[in-house]
């Protein structure tokens, strides 16, 4: 009998051996790929349509956007109130969202009501009309939460980042304006739509309690629409990184603002590259958590902020290391000094062991929170899939976490880490 007077013993997270449940692939007659992961007890699913058809192969800023945004919002049958009010009649939800490459819709729902579900999501993808009056309300939408961002320190901070270290020009680094949204066009998203949607290229990821006969439904109803799979290994457009020739910036939004918004960010290779994972280690014992070197230093010894983190952009073609903050405008500049010092201490010093060992604890921690559940499960078979991945990845990645020395993480740093690399914005 358990003794519950006596603590049970405390494990270190790396000591727990991470399994990544795997997939059931499928191939619909049409050939698009469904990626199945049946876990979970509770009578609830994700279907999720994923299209190449990101902001990477557009010919205009925003058209994009507004053609997955619009996509719900009519059919040659039925009108924008009528497509909300059957999926809320379902208690099910509707998500669309648009990224760099990629561009998807997500029904979360009951397993019971997928089959009055599909269809629907069907009729969107092939007979979408996007009307008129919808395109105006999206276009004075846009422009009006436009103008309330921009007022704002870290919007304006984020995008004029992504836009120096890649290029203005660059999918990673543009960013649309008032007269872009005004310039949108019916027939503009109408072909966009028809070209990357209705004959586009498609994969499908479901995740849940999947029901007996979800795949023959999805085969029924979208194993004979136009889609096709992907070329293999197609992940977007590549395009020209021409990052601006100065590093350091300062931008004076308002006038009267009393905070600053901090970014430091440098070029960074992708998934591909053999140094992504362990500099991944690295930046976590750097700013990538709140027991990180930066938090310790910024925010709890000088009380500069009340957070400050290091991170990977989440890029497909390339990546960045950027280190983002908003602090008091009188010390944004002491604020950057001490990034810098943490860089180059990081440099100097192989990382003592126990700081390591919780660095190692947290990020474990965190994939074991990433398995928890279906649609977790599914967004990491996502994230390994969509860039070109396999699911060696993941463990070779548990392997790095485990294994990398002190000594392998200095000389990380020393290769990128240096501050001389690092583009240096602030916006007040």
């Amino acid at each position: 009998m358990l003794n519950r007077q006596i603590a049970p013993p405390i494990k270190d997270a790396t000591d727990f051996h991470l399994v990544l449940p795997p997939y059931q692939k499928h191939v619909l007659r049409n050939g698009v790929e469904v990626y199945a992961i049946d876990l979970g007890t509770v009578d609830a699913l994700m279907v999720n349509w994923i299209f190449n058809a990101g902001n990477s192969y557009e010919e205009r800023k925003g058209i994009a956007a507004a053609a997955n945004a619009l996509l719900k919002n009519g059919t040659s049958t039925r009108n924008a109130f009528s497509i909300n009010e059957h999926f809320d009649y379902y208690g099910a939800h509707l998500g669309r969202a648009c990224h760099h490459e990629m561009a998807d819709i997500t029904l979360h729902c009951l397993g019971k009501h997928v089959g009055e579900l599909l269809p629907v999501v069907a009729e969107l993808i092939v007979d979408s009309v996007y009307p008129q009056e919808e395109l105006d309300i999206y276009k004075k939408n846009g422009q009006q939460r436009l103008q309330v961002s921009l007022k704002k320190s870290e919007f304006v901070a984020s995008r004029l980042i992504d836009s120096y270290l890649y290029g203005p020009a660059h999918p990673y680094g543009k960013y649309s304006s008032l007269e872009d949204y005004q310039a949108l066009e019916q027939e503009e998203l109408r072909n966009y739509y028809n070209k990357y949607y209705r004959n586009g290229a498609c994969r499908i990821f479901v995740a849940g309690k999947l029901p007996v006969t979800l795949i023959p439904q999805l085969e029924l109803h979208f194993g004979g629409l136009p889609l096709h799979a992907p070329a293999k290994a197609d992940i977007g457009p590549s395009f020209d990184i021409t990052p601006a020739k100065e590093k350091k910036y300062n931008i004076v939004n308002d006038p009267n603002g009393v905070q600053g918004s901090i970014r430091i960010a440098r070029n960074f290779p992708n998934r591909h590259h053999p140094d992504f994972q362990k500099v991944q280690v690295l930046n976590n014992v750097f700013g990538g958590f709140f027991g990180s070197r930066l938090m310790d230093n910024i925010r709890e010894d000088k009380g500069y902020t009340y957070g400050i983190y290091s991170y990977l952009a989440n890029n497909i073609q390339e990546s960045a290391l950027l280190i983002s903050t908003e602090a008091g405008k009188e010390v944004c500049a002491a604020t950057i000094e001490e990034v810098y010092k943490e860089m180059q201490l990081l440099c100097e010093e192989p990382i003592e062991e126990e700081e390591l060992q919780m660095a190692r604890n947290y990020t474990i921690g965190t994939i074991l929170g990433d398995l928890d559940g279906p649609f977790h499960v599914a967004s990491r078979w996502k994230n390994i899939l969509l860039n070109g991945l396999d699911g060696e990845y993941f463990y070779e990645g548990i392997r790095t976490v485990k294994t990398i020395t002190p000594e392998e993480l200095q000389e990380m740093a020393k290769k990128y880490l240096d501050p001389a690399a690092f583009f240096e914005l602030t916006v007040v």
